[in-house]
């Protein structure tokens, strides 16, 4: 698939920005706070209907306006389409597809595909839970797009279920209390069942991808695994055992629950394991190994999005050579070379050899605002350029 325009408006600090992609990869120069990051969130958005900087739409509608707009016009292998997300204050969108706003915003998601690779990323690791679901809630949206329906209910659920708590928290534990609870653990019990499930699987095709990518970036010294570790057990094929096994869980710690005002079991409170050579990633040596596990991940999350759609992603590069030393660089930037397009973010041209400058389109962004360059200009005419 080919990223060929974007249209931002009124989205992030970009008033009005018109961007034709002419090269398989593209270089966003500029200085920090310019809008670098935020062309990559439009991209992002288009993809998941997720962005990782934020949850709240009004923080990416631009300061006294009531709403955004990016549009996109992408060529994949079954033809032309134009993506439209408008994005409004109070946090209602409309997703609208080759023209036609569609009712439900499940519709438009697969059709761009995109893997985001940040500094943030490093916290895949060296962070807490909620990140590392986020991370694979987020790649499995792209895989089946229906998953963005069945997370949302649970998260609906939850939410109800978790108001429930909080209302009856000083209450007697009586038994019209405990059949109404009974009934929100068992709605529960059957959407988590169908998270777990589907994360799972998720892991299962990702972890040996990614034990490979591991094993040649760090020269087969180290082995990498990846466990999903749910609230329950998992039985293999058997989605009434897993729903029976969360239901008793719930049930077991209804007394705990009832006191805190909150949920305590369920794949909101998942774990996503990362070892290497059977130890704790997040205990385990330096800053280099834990992000040449990062980049393995995303280098499996590029193969597995392109094995399961039958097309090479997008590949978004946030300002993550700055993070890598030059051997990991060279491994990402060789892997990418023309196979995927590619939109990379810096705030100079020092890591890129002439070859790459060559056969990539370079555009300046200051102030929400990006001026073109020619595909192929030579780098010391551009580094000129920057540095006016």
């Amino acid at each position: 698939m080919y990223l060929k325009t974007l249209h931002l408006r009124h989205f992030r600090n970009y008033q009005e920005q018109q961007v034709e992609f002419t090269a398989p990869k593209t270089i966003l120069v500029g200085n920090n706070a310019q809008g670098k990051s935020n062309l990559l969130e439009a991209v992002e958005l288009l993809a998941t209907l997720r962005s990782h900087r934020t949850f709240r739409d009004r923080d990416l509608v631009q300061e006294a306006e009531e709403l955004a707009q990016i549009s996109a016009s992408l060529k994949r292998e079954t033809g032309i389409s134009t993506l439209n997300l408008i994005l409004r204050r109070n946090g209602r969108r409309t997703v609208n597809l080759n023209g036609e706003n569609l009712r439900r915003q499940m519709d438009f998601l697969g059709v761009l595909n995109a893997v985001q690779f940040s500094s943030l990323d490093l916290d895949l690791v060296r962070g807490g839970p909620e990140g590392r679901r986020h991370w694979l809630d987020t790649l499995l949206i792209q895989l089946e797009p229906i998953y963005a329906h069945i997370l949302q209910q649970y998260h609906q659920i939850l939410r109800q279920r978790n108001a429930f708590l909080k209302r009856n928290a000083e209450k007697l534990y009586t038994t019209s209390l405990q059949s109404e609870l009974a009934i929100w653990d068992v709605q529960l019990a059957t959407a988590g069942t169908r998270v777990i499930r589907r994360r799972e699987r998720a892991i299962q095709r990702l972890a040996p991808i990614a034990k490979k990518w591991h094993a040649s970036i760090s020269g087969s010294k180290e082995i990498l695994q990846i466990k999903y570790s749910p609230n329950v057990p998992l039985e293999q094929n058997h989605s009434e055992k897993v729903q029976q096994a969360l239901l008793e869980k719930l049930q077991q710690r209804t007394i705990a629950e009832l006191h805190q005002g909150t949920t305590l079991v369920g794949p909101h409170r998942d774990e996503i394991e990362l070892t290497i050579n059977q130890t704790p990633a997040r205990q385990y040596g330096s800053q280099g190994q834990q992000r040449t596990l990062v980049l393995a991940l995303k280098l499996a999350e590029l193969q597995l999005i392109e094995e399961v759609v039958g097309e090479p992603p997008l590949l978004l590069l946030d300002d993550v050579l700055a993070e890598l030393d030059p051997s990991r660089q060279n491994q990402l930037l060789d892997t990418i070379q023309d196979r995927f397009q590619t939109i990379i973010t810096t705030t100079h041209l020092g890591a890129f050899d002439s070859q790459w400058l060559n056969s990539s389109q370079i555009l300046y962004v200051k102030s929400g605002k990006i001026s073109i360059e020619k595909v192929g200009v030579g780098r010391q005419k551009l580094e000129g350029i920057f540095q006016e």
